[in-house]
């Protein structure tokens, strides 16, 4: 059966080629992904999968299921398609995604006689507000025994952790005033926000080495002789646990407090982003990928070892309700950084394209290892509930 997965998507190849390029050449922003959607989903209705478009009310998000109507184990397959502005697919997600469909098709081609079901979602705006935090909010993943996605690099690289992350912002209110003949009537919105850096710049010295508070001032006055009656601070708060995260931001919001009190001025809070949650790999799902890439050639020391990340997905979303991995698959060998026009020429080379192959090629394997191997899955289970605890 494993032969059959990979000669199914051998098959498809030039198909999935021809889909990651277009997605590559038109690059399309986060929830706007109209055609990347129809490209992929179009494919997986080909292979008989059930699709459903605009899951979670999200326009450009799909749920494509292939359904043995037997009892098994329901593996999941994580979609990205959206672009950066200006850069285009500098992340090589013309390549998560079409890597997704192509995982999915191969897999689905022994489900009728392993049993259980697999499905691909389509999530939709990685790069700003994560589909799949609304997805995972509104239950979608539950119905998984686990779920995968591989991201391009510039090597291969095992799952690994992610931080946690919140949005937040502050906007201060005070009173205008001329800056030179009436000072004394003006309340400074602007003093605000300088004071609340100044307070977490001061924080700095009491958190966790992991954690990283950085901010920018997005409005801050019109015009040097006016006194600013209105300005605005945005943070990203993040920190290697959701817990942490969440008692970070309770202390940049009481140093916003004091800087309002501190000033006269009245402040308010926000999100201006969707929070994103600590990725925690499953390591015995993470092992089992990693013994599929080696079974598909890759040497095992071409394969780096995990590593905390200083950066946060919303995959992690996805790794605190069903066991997870988010590896990653080498598709240069320069290292070109994600997010530079070198790594987005990368995702549409040669190279970039025999990697999504190998990865969905990897994926699949993962999945039928799963779908008959109950022992493998149940360690993964039991693994889940201490660590997700």
């Amino acid at each position: 059966m494993k032969n059959q997965i990979l000669e199914i998507i051998e098959k498809n190849r030039e198909d999935f080629f021809s889909i990651s390029q277009q997605i590559g050449e038109n690059p399309e922003l986060g929830h706007e992904e109209f055609n990347s959607a129809k490209l992929l989903t179009d494919k997986l209705a080909q292979h008989q999968f059930q699709v459903s478009l605009g899951t979670s009310n999200l326009p450009t998000a799909f749920e494509a299921i292939f359904d043995s109507n037997k009892p098994g184990p329901t593996i999941g397959i994580m979609a990205e398609y959206d672009a950066l502005p200006d850069l285009g697919h500098a992340c090589g997600h013309n390549l998560i995604g079409t890597m997704a469909i192509a995982s999915g098709i191969g897999l689905s081609s022994v489900v009728q006689e392993t049993g259980g079901r697999v499905i691909v979602y389509g999530t939709p705006a990685e790069e700003t507000k994560g589909g799949k935090v609304t997805m995972a909010e509104e239950g979608i993943f539950n119905q998984l025994d686990v779920a995968m996605m591989v991201h391009p690099f510039n090597r291969h690289k095992k799952s690994g952790s992610s931080l946690a992350m919140d949005a937040i912002q502050f906007e201060f209110f005070g009173k205008a005033a001329h800056a030179a003949a009436s000072p004394h009537e003006g309340i400074n919105a602007l003093d605000a926000v300088i004071q609340l850096f100044n307070s977490i710049n001061a924080l700095r010295q009491h958190v966790t080495s992991d954690t990283r508070i950085h901010g920018i001032i997005p409005e801050g006055g019109k015009a040097a002789n006016i006194v600013p009656d209105y300005a605005v601070a945005q943070f990203y708060v993040r920190a290697r646990s959701r817990e942490y995260v969440n008692s970070l931001v309770e202390k940049v919001k009481k140093a916003a407090e004091g800087a309002a009190l501190a000033t006269g001025t009245t402040v308010k809070s926000s999100y201006y982003e969707y929070s994103y949650d600590n990725m925690i790999t499953n390591n015995a799902l993470s092992d089992q990928y990693t013994r599929s890439l080696i079974e598909l050639g890759v040497k095992p020391e071409e394969i780096s070892e995990r590593s905390d990340g200083a950066g946060s997905l919303d995959m992690g979303n996805v790794s605190h309700v069903v066991p997870s991995i988010h590896p990653y698959i080498q598709i240069c060998h320069e290292p070109h950084a994600c997010h530079t026009h070198e790594f987005r020429d990368a995702a549409l080379s040669g190279q970039g394209k025999e990697a999504m192959i190998l990865g969905a090629k990897a994926m699949a394997l993962t999945g039928f290892e799963i779908l008959t191997n109950p022992t493998l899955l149940e360690k993964i289970t039991q693994e889940f509930k201490v660590t997700n605890k």
